[in-house]
């Protein structure tokens, strides 16, 4: 008389040869269908067919095996029901106390850019149902999805005779997780394969998240910490040299690839610290462009992060090692370059960025729930389609786009001074606007004189324009929409600064 039975059907065959033997060497017998009875018997074990059990063979092509009452009978009967036990008997059904169940590789088959009818051959019906029976069931049915529990399972059956409570529940846990996260990994390879599209957000978004990489703590070191990926997704970079990144590098890495994604159209380069940047210029050269950037504030740049919008050069690569830098992101580099800073700053993280990104909406967790937001960079303002207020300014058009640039990456509330091509004051974090101002135009000193100023909000009262004049300020773009806007208006005109209404706001908090 069998005292155990197995049922077993893999598609991921790693160690399944010795994970059988070792329950058959603990009396249990085995079964199990097509391609994976067959690696077994190769291994000299004796099988039974599901077929045996069933009385039906697999049909429709392999899509129909282990769906029928004779197997999920024989998983989810609960033995202490009386009920239970006489269907078992009844219809002479074998009980199943082990379910060894993993399933197509759908991602597989969806990363190699599939057609959708090979997309849908790769979804696991009977697999995953399987999985789903044995788990509702662990009180008395063991489910395994992974080969890495393989010895752990074999260990404590052979110590303690069965599995432990503890260790079933950890088990059907693991399993739920598996066949959620490939249903979410169907939806996305699905969706991206129909190219359908939600207009706005979905009422239901699947998310399902894999660690892709431990870090050392969060935030602070009394914070857990790891980079998660959604499923079919692949990082949007890959570090060439340097130590691993840290969980505040990623944050500040968002910031870096936000600046470069928004000025792309020139030679340019931006230095961020907390999230936000401290320098941001464009340049006849990657070498220009960094050293205006980073004069805008160099105390701050100390330990910050550095992105270009072009290739890395050793010129530029020798004028970064002269200041401590924690990542560098480029999205190309000269081999000498490379080769010049790893030798020289062995710990220098340094980024190709591909393009692009992870998500196409923003995720941010809170104590009052999951907020998710469209993450679109925002539209630039168009001289044709905004309002001047006072005497146009197109000669300094390209400074004010800039600073319209500078003021969006920066953390709210947030206001940038641009001259020539580079900022050379930026107020961002603060709770009042003038205060922004106040900070920036310090910051700027003489070089204010000429230069032109962005908001990522309006002004709420005149009192910022009237720094914004004191300190030589010619030109000044934000978006309007303040209750208060004429008196703003007015105040700018008598002050002869020319403003530039672009109707967009660009919070970033």
């Amino acid at each position: 008389m069998v005292e155990k039975r197995a049922l077993i059907s893999v598609y991921d065959k790693t160690g399944i040869e010795e994970f059988a033997h070792g329950l058959v060497s603990m009396g249990w017998q085995i079964v199990s269908s097509s391609g994976t009875a067959q690696r077994l018997r190769d291994a000299g074990l004796e099988v039974i067919e599901v077929s045996e059990l069933t009385g039906y063979p697999q049909m429709l092509g392999g899509r129909v095996k282990t769906l029928h009452p004779a197997i999920f009978g024989g998983i989810l009967a609960r033995r202490h029901l009386s009920n239970d036990l006489s269907d078992v008997e009844q219809f002479n059904i074998p009980l199943i106390d082990m379910v060894i169940c993993n399933l197509y590789p759908f991602e597989e088959t969806a990363r190699k850019g599939s057609e959708l009818d090979e997309l849908l051959e790769n979804i696991d019906i009977g697999g995953v149902t399987l999985i789903r029976a044995a788990a509702k069931n662990f009180n008395q049915v063991i489910i395994c999805t992974d080969p890495r529990d393989y010895s752990v399972i074999l260990e404590e059956i052979q110590s303690e005779g069965d599995l432990p409570l503890q260790t079933r529940e950890r088990l059907a846990l693991k399993a739920f997780c598996h066949t959620a996260e490939y249903d979410t990994t169907i939806y996305t390879g699905l969706k991206a394969s129909t190219g359908l599209e939600e207009n706005g957000l979905s009422e239901t978004i699947p998310m399902n998240l894999h660690l892709h990489q431990s870090l050392r703590y969060g935030e602070n070191p009394h914070q857990q910490a790891g980079l998660y990926l959604p499923p079919l997704s692949e990082l949007p970079w890959e570090q060439v040299s340097g130590k691993p990144l840290s969980y505040n590098n990623i944050l500040d890495l968002d910031c870096a690839m936000r600046g470069c994604s928004i000025m792309q159209d020139r030679c340019g380069c931006l230095v961020i610290k907390h999230t936000t940047p401290c320098g941001m210029a464009y340049g006849k050269t990657t070498k220009e462009a960094y050293e205006k950037a980073f004069r805008c504030d160099p105390l701050s740049a100390f330990g910050g992060i550095v992105g270009f919008t072009r290739k890395l050069d050793l010129e530029t690569a020798k004028a970064i090692s002269e200041n401590f830098t924690e990542v560098l992101l480029v999205p190309e580099y000269d081999k000498e370059a490379l080769v010049f800073l790893s030798e020289k700053k062995p710990s220098l993280r340094i980024l190709r960025w591909k393009g692009g990104r992870i998500l196409s909406y923003q995720v941010t967790g809170t104590w009052s729930g999951i907020l998710i937001q469209n993450d679109d960079l925002p539209p630039l303002p168009v001289e044709e389609k905004g309002v001047w207020i006072g005497e146009p300014r197109s000669d300094l058009w390209e400074d004010l786009i800039l600073a319209w640039k500078t003021a969006y990456v920066s953390k709210s509330n947030s206001v940038a001074i641009i001259k020539d091509g580079e900022a050379v004051g930026i107020g961002m974090g603060f709770c009042s606007r003038v205060f922004a101002v106040n900070f920036a135009v310090e910051q700027a000193g003489t070089k204010a004189q000429g230069a032109v100023m962005s908001s990522d909000a309006f002004f709420p009262f005149p009192d910022a324009v009237e720094s914004a004049a004191a300190a030589g300020i010619n030109a000044i773009i934000q978006p309007g929409g303040s209750r208060n806007d004429e008196s703003v208006f007015a105040r700018a005109k008598e002050l002869g600064i020319s403003m530039f209404i672009s109707d967009w706001r660009t919070f970033r908090h």
